[in-house]
């Protein structure tokens, strides 16, 4: 190698500078490790390597486990290599903020938890040191459950669940909830699994709430549900058991997957219902306390834990509109009969109307059929009115019932709500609880006073006169018929209604009679023909020679001798 060859030249320095310069540039930001030189005063002086040494301020390492010595090696943060004066900006405190990043987020990809220091309130949470980091812990995450005081919880080491990470923001979020609920996820699993339905265990109530009871049962609670707790019917579970007190219960299921427990205190005791068929056969009368009125209905206890239903058709015989709480009233003490028992569905159904006497069957005792009654109209529909027969019975009178004569749907209108009436009892029917009751009754059938047989004779007044025939009243004129003017004489020519006036007594034969639409068909000509008949066979025959003329001569003759 010759002497110039050994000598570096001006680019080769240049080359080295940029290299060296370039190097440095790369350590800026970043944590590197530095040699004490020196620890004066306020003030650690550093060697990184530099071609100057930097100063730190002594405060900076106050949060070390261990005081900084001359030859230790420590790392620090190089935020800048050289500075105005020259200086290099290097950093205790930030360097100690890296390393915390760094294993908090090895720590948070493990999903491990770390330590931590309540040290601040702020709003919304707390501020939590994790050893050089601060954090944020929002006030719903320090415990399950709120808490009044946080003071005992300030300062003391604790773990936390770190559940967000923002480096380049410095932004932690922590959870300590998160320990405490996994913590007592494990506990709960292991109570759970030493657990098992039907078994028995001691608890004390915990809270109440309007559907039951939480019972602690040494680390877990188990919901009580009021429908548990007794036999009979209980409103509110506060009427069985009270925060504080110490209970016998049976673990009724057990959810693995939730690991909820639901508890009974009524599986402890006898279940009343056993043999009840036995107790309260059908037919019985009983005595029991109103428990619960409904619009259906009401349920009546006839011992602890046996309730019974009175349904609203059952209650009385008479009111059959009107809601139960104004037949009877919650608590009261009534007499009832059992109508039927459906062990399995634990149903009773009871009767209180039937305890009582039937208000038809003493109607019928004291009024039996053909009995005349007295009431006033209570209302009038298109088939008929009801009359009062008491104050809880009415009976009914038809419109066919009303008048012989007069059709139904004009002789109700001379009625109104409120008249006073007389009336006979036509049929009572118990079971379905109905009378039936009629007006024209209490007068003889105006048809029974003439007969009206068929092919009968009858004597009727002329009453009116038309253009199609003539109408005519029968008897005293309690009855009318109309004569069509075919059926006003054999003879054609005579088949004139003109020819007769109002007033004229007039022979006609009945030929039909509808007794329930009482209509009466009558005919003159058929009288007529009739009567010609019977004259040819008495007076004459077809070979007698005698006229036809004759013949009738000699029948009128006898008939006015008669």
């Amino acid at each position: 190698m010759t002497a110039v060859d050994m000598n570096p030249t001006t680019e080769d320095f240049a080359a080295l500078f940029a290299e060296s310069f370039s190097d440095n540039q790369m350590m800026e930001g970043r944590v590197v490790p530095a040699t004490v030189t020196a620890v004066a005063g306020d003030f650690v002086t550093v060697d990184v390597g530099l071609k100057t040494e930097g100063r730190i301020s002594a405060k900076e390492f106050s949060q070390d486990e261990k005081q900084p010595a001359v030859g230790d090696v420590v790392d620090i943060y190089l935020e800048r290599i050289e500075n105005a004066l020259g200086d290099a900006v290097l950093s205790r405190d930030k360097a100690r903020r890296e390393e915390a990043w760094t294993r908090l987020e090895r720590l948070a990809e493990k999903k491990e938890t770390v330590k931590g220091q309540i040290v601040g309130r702020v709003k919304g949470g707390f501020t939590v040191d994790l050893g050089g980091v601060n954090a944020f812990l929002p006030g719903s995450q320090v415990d399950i459950r709120p808490i009044r005081d946080i003071g005992p919880l300030m300062g003391q080491a604790q773990p936390f669940a770190v559940l967000k990470m923002d480096r380049p923001r410095g932004n932690i979020v922590v959870s300590r909830r998160a320990v405490l609920e996994e913590s007592r996820a494990e506990q709960r699993a292991e109570i759970v699994g030493n657990m098992a339905e039907g078994e028995r265990r001691r608890g004390v109530v915990k809270n109440i709430t309007d559907y039951g009871a939480f019972v602690d049962l040494g680390g877990i609670d188990g919901l009580l549900h009021v429908t548990d707790m007794s036999w009979k019917r209980v409103s509110h579970p506060s009427q069985v058991v009270e925060v504080g007190q110490e209970v016998e219960v049976q673990i009724i299921k057990i959810n693995p997957e939730t690991q909820r427990i639901s508890l009974g205190m009524k599986q402890l005791m006898t279940d009343p219902w056993d043999g009840v068929a036995a107790k309260y056969p059908i037919g019985a009368k009983l005595k029991g306390r109103v428990t619960n009125i409904t619009d259906y209905g009401a349920f009546v206890e006839l011992e602890d834990g046996v309730e019974g239903l009175i349904h609203v058709s059952e209650m009385s015989w008479t009111k059959k509109n009107v809601h139960p709480g104004k037949i009877i009233a919650t608590s009261q003490e009534v007499d009832v009969m059992v109508l039927d028992v459906d062990s399995d569905k634990r149903r009773i159904s009871l009767g209180l109307k039937q305890v009582m006497n039937n208000p038809w069957e003493a109607f019928t005792a004291e009024h039996p059929v053909g009995t005349d009654v007295e009431g006033e109209v209570r209302g009038i529909t298109e088939f008929g009115m009801f009359v009062g027969l008491g104050p809880d019975l009415d009976g009914m009178v038809h419109i066919n019932d009303i008048d012989w004569n007069t059709p139904g749907e004009e002789a109700i209108k001379a009625y109104n709500k409120g008249d006073t009436v007389k009336a006979r009892v036509l049929d009572i029917d118990v079971e379905k609880e109905r009378i039936s009751l009629g007006i024209k009754q209490l007068s003889q059938d105006p048809a029974e006073s003439v007969d009206l047989r068929k092919n009968a004779v009858v004597t009727t007044t002329v009453t009116e006169i038309t253009s199609g025939g003539i109408e005519v009243s029968i008897g005293d004129g309690a009855m009318k018929a109309f004569i069509r003017k075919g059926d006003l004489s054999r003879d054609r020519s005579e088949q004139r209604p003109e020819r007769f006036a109002v007033g004229d007594k007039v022979d006609a034969l009945v030929t039909a009679f509808d007794k329930s639409s009482r209509k009466v068909s009558l005919s003159i000509k058929a009288l007529e023909v009739r009567e010609e008949k019977a004259a040819v066979e008495q007076y004459g025959s077809a070979d007698s020679g005698a006229s036809l003329g004759d013949i009738l001569g000699a029948a009128l003759a006898q008939k006015k001798d008669d």
